[in-house]
Parts: structure tokens; C-alpha cells; sequence
């Protein structure tokens, strides 16, 4: 998380939904040897103090057992020319948003497998509407059982969540919408245009 307390959110709710309408990031543990990684699509619980994901069985996060995990969620980032503020004496440097979600990682019992599965695949399938949703039961009884064998459902439970919002608050009001929107039209980052929206609509 950035250090500069200006770029750093305490609205758990606001930094959680950002988190939840991403629905995939990043899992690490410390392994025996060193860091271990994972990237999992995931939903959390109706009261968002739990998330929930699955991983292969032979994951080596899987099969490290219980333990302190962090999940890290990454939004939207891009470079900022300092030219784009029309101030002298910038530097240039990276916006982005990012979701910490620090907890306890647990390796659940196998009947937890099925009801996962079925939530998460319905909840991103009715984003898609007004497409069919899709659902488990379209694969025969075979194939969803060798599926499953590969599987083993882990749940994190939340102890702290910090998130970073770096969306120019350290500049004034037109530097930063002027760099926003210079910003819509570059293509160095990721999701650039849904950065520039971050950045103009701070209140």
C-alpha cells in the first residue's frame, strides 16, 4: 500500500465493492521456500467478511494448509505524463487503485466444492444478462465429477483490509482533472479510460 496517508482509503464498504465488482485477484502465502501465488477468480459471503475462491488440488497454496494469506485485488492504473498537470517542476509517476485483503486461509471439506462452484459461476453468469446463464448442470454427471476431483474449495476469512487510491489527490482540482483527461487517451496501463473516471469524479 502507498505509505502517503492522502492516497490511502479507511471506507472498508467502498474499497470491499471495488473488490467485489473485480472478482479476481491475486492470493500469496509464504511458502517453505519462499512466496507462493495464485490468481483466482472469487465472491465473498452475503456479509463480506469472508472470501471465498477454489484452487487446483496439486496449487501448492492449497495444499500448504491453514495459514496468513493476503488477497490483492489490482483496478485500474496508468502512467501520468507530468506534462498533463500544466504546472512546472512535476515528475512523472503511476495512478492505480488496489485492495489488500488480509486474513486467515482455510482449505474447506469437499461437500463445500459443489455450492462454491454454483455461486461463483452464477454470480459472474448474470453479469451477462440477458444471455442463458450457464450453470453446472450442463455438464454431464462424468465430466462434472473428474472436475470436481481436481478442485478443493478454500474460504479466506478477513482480519484487515487497506486499500490505495492514487488518483492525483496531491495535485489541485484542474491539474488532476487535466491529467484525467490526457489520461483517456493514452494506452500506457491498464483500463486507462476507467482510471480517468476515477480521477474526475473524487469528491
Amino acid at each position: 500500500m502507498h505509505p502517503n496517508p492522502i492516497f490511502r482509503s479507511d471506507d472498508h464498504i467502498k474499497s470491499l465493492s471495488f473488490a467485489a465488482d473485480r472478482g479476481f485477484g491475486v492470493l500469496s502465502i509464504n511458502g517453505a521456500s519462499g512466496p507462493l501465488a495464485a490468481h483466482v477468480p472469487f465472491i465473498f459471503n452475503e456479509n463480506r467478511s469472508k472470501v471465498a475462491f477454489h484452487l487446483l488440488r496439486s496449487n501448492p497454496v492449497a495444499r500448504a494448509g491453514s495459514q496468513p494469506a493476503l488477497l490483492a485485488v489490482s483496478g485500474p492504473d496508468g502512467y501520468i505524463s507530468p506534462d498533463w498537470y500544466e504546472i512546472d517542476q512535476q515528475v512523472p509517476t503511476w495512478n492505480y487503485v488496489a485492495v489488500h485483503i488480509r486474513g486467515t486461509l482455510n482449505v474447506l471439506e469437499p461437500e463445500a466444492l459443489e455450492p462454491h462452484l454454483r455461486s461463483l459461476s452464477n454470480a459472474f453468469e448474470h453479469r451477462l444478462l440477458p444471455k442463458p446463464v450457464w450453470d453446472l448442470d450442463k455438464l454431464s454427471p462424468e465430466n462434472r465429477t473428474k472436475m470436481m476431483r481436481m478442485l478443493v474449495p478454500v474460504e479466506l476469512e478477513i482480519t484487515e483490509v487497506d486499500a490505495t487510491w492514487k488518483l492525483g489527490q496531491n495535485k489541485t482540482d484542474s491539474a488532476r482533472l487535466k491529467a484525467a483527461k490526457e489520461l483517456k487517451h493514452s494506452d500506457i496501463g491498464a483500463e486507462v479510460a476507467a482510471l480517468a473516471t476515477l480521477m474526475e469524479e473524487i469528491d
